[in-house]
């Protein structure tokens, strides 16, 4: 298996979906989650934001299937501003496609477009079901607003939803594999943890080979992804003591907001130059993130 050139902010779950070479897991998915039996992964056009930006801000997966346009993104962290993220990503994207298709914006004649539909594929370790999440829900007042997003919310944690993984065993076994990395790391670090979950992949797995043959992405995206998991929490208690002993709620948003901006470009600037033994580290050591702040010139 050629190893795929692919950014490494990218999270595991976009690299396996969203890459033009495993366009069938894409297409299965789509079928597992629409109940629709289409055959041909041709007809399916990745659109994905590819600017990525760390702590979750990246889209994780867009595209076109004929009249449909797909946002799938994966969280680790239940987020209820998801509908406000995917309304972003979709203004961007439906700005793409009048552009790409030669849209006529001030026609008299309507203009057709396709159909969005957003899906959140949910893994964190809080116990959530599946639900509906709303732009409304953010808007104050009472007032009924004139925009709505709904986004469609689905745990996908291992033992969740067994129909939808009966149906995409590509997600199934991904599944499998963040199960394997959680029940690891109880008793190693996460580096070890990674290592033996890839390594203890049932050999009938259709994503093994894929996983094994761009096994150094797969784990930096793995770590990557649990070191970030582990700093939003960390930045949310700080900035929750921080906020309590001022005695201000905006206190804690502060800190949790520029914290973890400044550390995601600490953590991609160590990404960058190869030192991603030292990406761990920097979530729990004070000491070592001030210095290389001061050594990457992070303000």
């Amino acid at each position: 298996m050629p190893t795929i050139n692919q950014n490494l902010k990218d999270r595991l779950f976009g690299f396996l979906f969203g890459n033009e070479a495993n366009k069938a897991w894409t297409l299965s998915l789509y079928n597992a989650v629409n109940g629709t039996e289409y055959s041909n992964p041709e007809d399916i056009q990745i659109t994905t934001i590819d600017d990525a930006i760390y702590m979750g801000m990246k889209n994780d997966l867009s595209f076109i299937l004929f009249y449909v346009m797909n946002l799938y993104e994966q969280q680790s962290t239940f987020n209820p501003n998801m509908p406000v993220r995917q309304f972003m990503y979709a203004g961007r994207l439906y700005d793409k496609y009048i552009q790409v298709n030669h849209c006529n914006l001030y026609t008299t004649k309507i203009i057709k477009l396709p159909i969005p539909k957003l899906v959140v594929f949910y893994n964190g370790t809080q116990e959530m079901d599946d639900t509906i999440l709303r732009l409304s829900d953010a808007f104050e007042g009472d007032i009924e607003p004139d925009i709505e997003v709904r986004v469609n919310m689905i745990n996908i944690n291992y033992g969740k939803n067994h129909e939808l993984m009966k149906a995409c065993q590509p997600l199934a076994e991904y599944s499998w594999l963040v199960e394997r990395i959680r029940q690891n790391r109880v008793t190693m670090d996460i580096h070890m943890a990674v290592d033996k979950a890839i390594d203890a992949m049932p050999k009938d797995y259709l994503i093994r080979s894929f996983v094994i043959g761009n096994k150094a992405e797969v784990k930096t995206m793995c770590i990557t992804e649990y070191n970030e998991v582990e700093t939003m929490q960390m930045f949310k208690e700080e900035g929750r003591e921080e906020g309590l002993a001022e005695g201000f709620q905006q206190g804690i948003e502060q800190g949790i907001e520029q914290g973890a901006e400044q550390l995601g470009r600490l953590i991609n600037a160590l990404i960058a130059n190869g030192r991603i033994d030292e990406v761990q580290k920097v979530t729990t050591d004070k000491q070592m993130r001030d210095n290389l702040y001061k050594e990457f010139n992070i303000l």
